[in-house]
């Protein structure tokens, strides 16, 4: 069974064909618009490119956003226009094809455990690293998602009180300090007042070549990572954490010094087993691919 898995992000739209040992075969993409219409009609138009070269079966979705519990609906999503959404069903009509929603974490954590990092974790921690956090926790290799389905929602702890807004409503989220958005955030308050916008991946380059500020705002980054870890470790007790999303790209960067904060402030330090923190394998394709594999499952 062939299935296409499409990762709803925050600035775009991934789809991509998946085989059976997760492989992806092809790929499309498009562009995060703000409305839920015309959001619906770029993921039609990235499965259909796709569906037009191979044949598919059916559609998952890993969504940055609160799943329903019988993964038809998207109850809320802090960096995408849907609230109270029937999802699965608009997307399904307008492709004539079956599709299941899943939180993207919990997808990629899904891809990971069964091709990647997370392979053989009896408890297995998933941080997502894209335009904010995304985190899901595996047990025995199970998503587990909480008395209503939400859990656990990492990107939104608050670590800093009164800190940076965020889109959740909140101040000071872990994903304002460790994510794409909170590095580009970063490094633009260490440069000139009229210096041209910088993203997540550029500041990233820049600090591969040494630039000043986008060294710090990388070690800015490290810093938090491992403040959350120590977090998420204290709560979960996980046997490997995968660090995850379009972020992990530059893993080199920061996660040796995120590795080392988080071994000194987790509680207990120097007298507990600590989690092994690897980068994911699967690079950022990783929700596209469980999603995909949840969708062969569950709709096959």
């Amino acid at each position: 069974m062939r299935t296409i898995g499409v990762d709803v992000g925050g600035t775009s739209v991934r789809a991509g064909l998946v085989d059976e040992h997760g492989q992806v075969l092809d790929t499309a993409r498009g562009l995060t618009p703000p409305e839920e219409t015309a959001l619906e009609d770029v993921i039609a138009s990235v499965v259909r490119s796709l569906a037009e070269r191979h044949p598919v079966d059916a559609v998952g979705l890993a969504v940055a956003g609160f799943i329903t519990a019988d993964q038809r609906g998207v109850m809320f999503a802090p960096h995408l226009p849907w609230r109270a959404a029937p999802v699965a069903d608009r997307v399904a009509e307008r492709l004539g094809l079956p599709v299941l929603l899943e939180h993207d974490a919990n997808a990629a954590a899904v891809g990971e455990h069964r091709f990647g990092a997370l392979a053989g974790a009896s408890v297995g921690l998933m941080v997502a690293l894209g335009t904010g956090i995304g985190g899901a926790l595996l047990i025995d290799g199970r998503v587990f998602r909480g008395a209503h389905g939400v859990a656990p929602e990492l990107g939104h702890l608050r670590l800093v009180p009164n800190g940076r807004p965020c889109g959740c409503g909140k101040e000071g989220c872990w994903e304002r300090y460790c994510s794409g958005t909170a590095l580009a955030a970063t490094a633009a308050s260490l440069r000139p007042a009229d210096a041209p916008p910088l993203t997540g991946r550029k500041v990233a380059a820049a600090a591969r070549t040494g630039d000043p500020a986008a060294v710090r705002a990388m070690a800015d980054l490290a810093h938090w990572l491992g403040e959350g870890l120590a977090i998420a470790a204290d709560v979960y007790d996980p046997e490997v954490i995968a660090i995850g999303g379009g972020v992990s790209e530059s893993a080199e960067l920061f996660l040796d010094d995120a590795r080392d904060h988080y071994a000194k402030t987790v509680t207990g330090s120097g007298h507990r087993p600590l989690a092994r923190v690897r980068p994911a394998q699967l690079g950022d394709n990783a929700g596209m691919i469980g999603a995909a594999v949840l969708a062969a499952e569950k709709l096959g």
